[in-house]
């Protein structure tokens, strides 16, 4: 990989990034001293101006160009995931085309979500009055993006964005920076105007100054709850859409179909390492089951292989940098001296984390209650719906939730009960579709994404109304 050059030259140092796998050099990008936010704000400016007069029809022309394009390079993409993020060549593979639909339904949303018809005659007086409401950009928005999904968290901002008419300031994670910069290489072949999206790289600071300024109408985030707090302690007047992560519970019933319970639940503890904001961290067993299911999933859970990302027959690659490894492994130590019971897992080798399954975890204990982000998950009986109900929501973030059972009945009371964004039924909490709505309740998120969503995130309403009379 080449060093990615940007619009805003920089003395700064390059940013450096190395695989997660084995520390080799990727390559480097150009750090933005936080100094130039006026001059990015000059071409996000133009950018804005451009973003806002162009066609509908050219805006979705553009997306699904683009969609195109990705499509067909979907090898050089996904190993790009893989090299930078540590994904699994399957797990990569899976995000590239969810990234094609993501624009292709960015495209449908700029042709169809124009506004309505306001029905003024339905109020006294209003008989002579009609007209409608458009759906117009918001300006300028800054995205900051994770190294999770590195390349469809970034469609995800900046499809909606594009076609609302909108320009962005982009920052993706300095961890994988290259999925985001081809990404919007290929928007531009695809015939999006230069100055449409910005991208820059650096450090707080930065972010710092592309949250506050006062042309910034929107900051769209995704990430730790703790940067998350921060951001709208600094951001001002503007819109915020924030997803802030999660700690999803997974409740197993006794009349479940037993093999897709497990299969599903370690699916969805395991997949991308785990650092997935929906990954299954807490499954809760109903008593009866318990053993059986414990055994089951444990046995599973041994068989899977983690190692190079770009094998084939790897299912767990590494986290994202040995350090956070490190940290993962003392904070399942922490639960373990606490009272927890290891059954499997809890050791690293440099950023390989291998897959860890715990029981008996206090439910008072950091782990329990946090987000571990790693491939960890917990293992807790309960003797009926309404406990392990209430252990569901004891968490303060939620994003989404998964129940496993047999009877509707159940499965709907569930759904009613859960407080989460989502709540997947015979599925694990980790299952997600682009064009569904995506965020959290509690302290999880504010606003949602999903194509649809984002978009009316990222537009606001203008009425016109004629008087007859």
């Amino acid at each position: 990989m080449t060093a990615a050059k940007l619009h805003v030259k920089t003395s700064l140092a390059p940013i450096s990034v190395h695989s997660p796998y084995d520390g080799a050099l990727l390559g480097t990008v150009e750090a933005t001293d936080p100094s130039e936010i006026d001059r990015l704000l000059v071409i996000a400016r133009r950018g804005a101006e451009i973003s806002r007069n162009l066609p509908r029809h050219m805006r979705a022309t553009i997306l699904e160009g683009a969609a195109r394009i990705i499509e067909s390079r979907s090898n050089a993409f996904a190993e790009t995931v893989v090299r930078e993020a540590g994904k699994t060549i399957i797990q990569a593979r899976k995000e590239v085309f969810r990234c094609v639909n993501t624009l292709k339904l960015s495209a449908e949303e700029a042709k169809r979500n124009a506004g309505e018809i306001v029905p003024f005659d339905a109020f006294t007086g209003s008989e002579q009055r009609q007209g409608w409401f458009t759906r117009e950009p918001v300006g300028i928005i800054t995205a900051i993006t994770p190294y999770n999904d590195p390349l469809n968290l970034v469609a995800h901002k900046l499809g909606p964005a594009i076609a609302g008419g909108n320009a962005v300031l982009l920052k993706p994670s300095n961890f994988t920076p290259f999925s985001a910069i081809k990404l919007v290489e290929v928007l531009r072949e695809a015939g999006l105007p230069e100055e449409v999206i910005t991208i820059s790289h650096g450090d707080r600071e930065l972010v710092t100054a592309m949250i506050t300024a006062r042309e910034v109408r929107m900051v769209s985030f995704t990430g730790g709850f703790a940067t998350g707090e921060a951001i709208s302690r600094a951001a001002g007047l503007k819109k915020l859409a924030m997803e802030l992560g999660g700690n999803a519970p997974v409740i197993v019933m006794n009349d479940c179909d037993f093999d897709k319970a497990v299969e599903g639940c370690v699916s969805g503890a395991f997949w991308a390492a785990g650092q997935n904001c929906i990954g299954a961290q807490r499954i809760l067993i109903q008593s009866s089951l318990y053993t059986r299911f414990r055994d089951a999933f444990v046995a599973a859970t041994k068989t899977l292989t983690a190692g190079d990302p770009l094998q084939e027959d790897t299912d767990v690659g590494p986290m994202i940098s040995a350090q956070v490894a490190e940290r993962t492994e003392a904070a399942v130590t922490e639960a373990i001296k606490a009272g927890a019971k290891l059954l499997c897992g809890n050791y690293h080798e440099g950023s390989l984390y291998h897959p860890t399954v715990l029981e008996g975890t206090p439910l008072t204990c950091r782990l329990w209650h946090e987000e571990v982000f790693a491939p960890v998950v917990m293992l807790a009986p309960f003797e009926t719906l309404d406990e392990a109900i209430e252990m569901a929501n004891d968490p303060d973030y939620s994003l989404h939730a998964g129940i496993f059972t047999s009877d509707i009945n159940v499965a709907l009371d569930a759904a009613n009960r859960i407080e989460a964004g989502g709540v997947m039924i015979n599925d694990s909490s980790d299952y997600r579709f682009d064009a569904m709505p995506f965020g959290g309740f509690k302290y999880g998120s504010m606003g949602r994404e999903g194509v649809r969503f984002a978009y009316e995130d990222m537009t606001q309403p203008k009425v016109v109304c004629i008087n007859r009379g």
